[in-house]
């Protein structure tokens, strides 16, 4: 870990500077013992399509935001603290190379990198500092991470009932626990899920039906928790001369195309030392 590099002059400078490029919109990020190790462009994989994306990796949290011009303007920021997540290498594609998961109880996507090599810089830095982050707090990795969302353009049929066809008129949806591409028709439904939201969300059918059973077996549970364990005396009557004992009860710009992104063998990331 650069633990040297926290309270320097220069590790305060470059957070200033992130700080700067995200303006009123973003969060201080400046703290006591905070060290901003690298930064770089990565793709992310979102909803419509792959989108160009800023990132930097403190030793305690993952920030990330939307490219308004490189090195002078970010927004749509976003942090993750490193305590909350678990990494996970993926295949290429045609359309992407260099991928891996990022996922944490909230939220899970998918990045990639210009570079093989880029990817294993990456994926190096925020194991060591999740690992070091762990071992000073104690906590567990994350066990339950959020389904990532299935990109619209993967299916043009619901992925639950496989018959309706996606159109204009006929609308994608997301079930917020799986993460398929779903109809109208098969996602009716919203549950409270407070890991992931205050408010009741969308879920498909089947989805539902699950949540619906796990619901039902954990107040099944509770309720065999909270009932009273029969007294070995029940029945038994004291004598006019003995008290009862009284009950317990009273005591939430542009960028390279993506062909010229991959082969351009130009390193997007950096790390300091």
């Amino acid at each position: 870990m650069m633990d040297h590099l926290a309270n320097t002059e220069i590790n305060s400078q470059r957070i200033a500077a992130v700080e700067s490029c995200f303006g009123a919109s973003g969060q201080p990020l400046a703290l006591p013992g905070r060290v901003l190790l690298g930064e770089g462009i990565l793709t992310k994989e979102c909803r419509k399509k792959p989108k160009p994306r800023i990132f930097f990796l403190f030793n305690d949290i993952l920030v990330y935001g939307s490219i308004i011009l490189n090195k002078r303007k970010y927004n749509s920021q976003h942090i993750i603290p490193l305590e909350d997540v678990t990494l996970e290498t993926l295949p290429d594609t045609l359309q992407m190379k260099n991928r891996w998961m990022i996922k944490t109880s909230k939220k899970s996507f998918v990045v990639s990198a210009a570079s093989l090599t880029e990817r294993k810089e990456w994926i190096s830095h925020l194991e060591e500092c999740i690992k070091h982050l762990l071992s000073k707090t104690g906590r567990q990795p994350c066990r339950e991470p959020a389904a990532p969302w299935i990109p619209d353009k993967a299916t043009d049929i619901c992925m639950r009932c496989t018959h309706t066809k996606f159109s204009t008129l006929t609308r994608r949806h997301h079930c917020r626990k799986c993460g398929f591409v779903v109809c109208a028709d098969c996602s009716r439904q919203r549950f409270l899920m407070p890991r992931l939201s205050p408010k009741p969300l969308r879920v498909c059918n089947l989805c539902y039906r699950q949540l619906l059973a796990e619901k039902k077996k954990e107040a099944e549970a509770d309720r065999r928790q909270t009932e009273p364990i029969p007294s070995a005396t029940q029945g038994y009557e004291p004598s006019s001369g003995d008290e009862s004992d009284k009950s317990d009860d009273d005591r939430a710009e542009h960028w390279p195309a993506e062909s010229e992104f991959y082969t351009s063998q130009v390193s997007w990331s950096s790390f300091h030392s």
